[in-house]
């Protein structure tokens, strides 16, 4: 089954969204946008656990 994260649905006004089969597919698509949109070296450990809460089935 098809997974997704909104940069929204963990409180940052951003429209990007990931798409997946698998949540490991999301964390590099999500580290990566990180990275190139949002300045940081990588996700914070603390934003890691709402960045996998956030994650849903598509």
């Amino acid at each position: 089954m098809a997974k997704v994260l909104r940069c929204r649905d963990v409180g940052v006004d951003c429209d990007f969204e990931a798409r997946g089969n698998s949540v490991e597919d999301i964390l590099k698509q999500a580290e990566a946008h990180a990275k190139k949109d949002h300045g940081f070296p990588g996700i914070p450990p603390a934003l890691l656990e709402q960045v996998k809460a956030a994650i849903r089935d598509e």
